[in-house]
């Protein structure tokens, strides 16, 4: 009589698993052969990577920026290995985007958490590293800021300053 009352028991609560499981959504378990994930533990210190990427910025600020200034499609990303900070846009309108261009305004990169700003270095026979060429709509123009020291990392969020031009929460990729 105990036997089956165990057994009754046992098939229950494997009925019961088995129906909470479906209700859930939650997956089969994986078999034997293959590792479970929640099974292993993390290393101690190490960041789980994450599949979401931070927003870039709002409708509104893209908004703005279009509107104000003549440029969309702002980008800032690492180069050379983040020993540069390569900030890109794409001209609208060229004349509310001369600000942008402008040799004589110094363009600087500020990052809040890492506590630098940036600047554009100059070269001695290239010059500065930025285009200032007069704007073209529809074309994309870059500058590249030095991040010696790699203080500035993918994910951060900085401003740009140009002039008057400032693009405020910028995320590295």
């Amino acid at each position: 009589m105990r036997a089956a009352t165990r057994v009754l028991f046992s098939v229950g609560l494997v009925v019961a698993m088995v129906t909470a499981s479906r209700k859930s959504g939650a997956q089969s378990a994986p078999s034997e052969g293959q590792p479970s994930a929640q099974a292993t533990p993390a290393a101690p210190g190490a960041k789980s990577a994450s599949r979401y990427r931070p927003t870039r910025f709002s409708k509104r600020a893209e908004e703005y920026y279009t509107l104000i200034w003549g440029v969309d499609s702002l980008a800032v990303k690492t180069a050379e290995s983040g020993e540069m900070i390569r900030f890109s846009y794409r001209i609208l309108d060229p004349v509310k985007a001369q600000q942008l261009n402008d040799k004589k305004a110094e363009p600087s990169l500020i990052d809040p958490q890492a506590g630098v700003r940036l600047v554009v270095p100059s070269l001695e026979k290239v010059g500065q590293l930025r285009q200032s060429a007069t704007p073209e709509a529809g074309k994309s123009y870059w500058m590249a800021f030095s991040n010696k020291g790699r203080l500035v990392k993918k994910g951060d969020r900085v401003s740009v300053v140009i002039g008057k031009f400032r693009a405020d929460g910028l995320v590295i990729d």
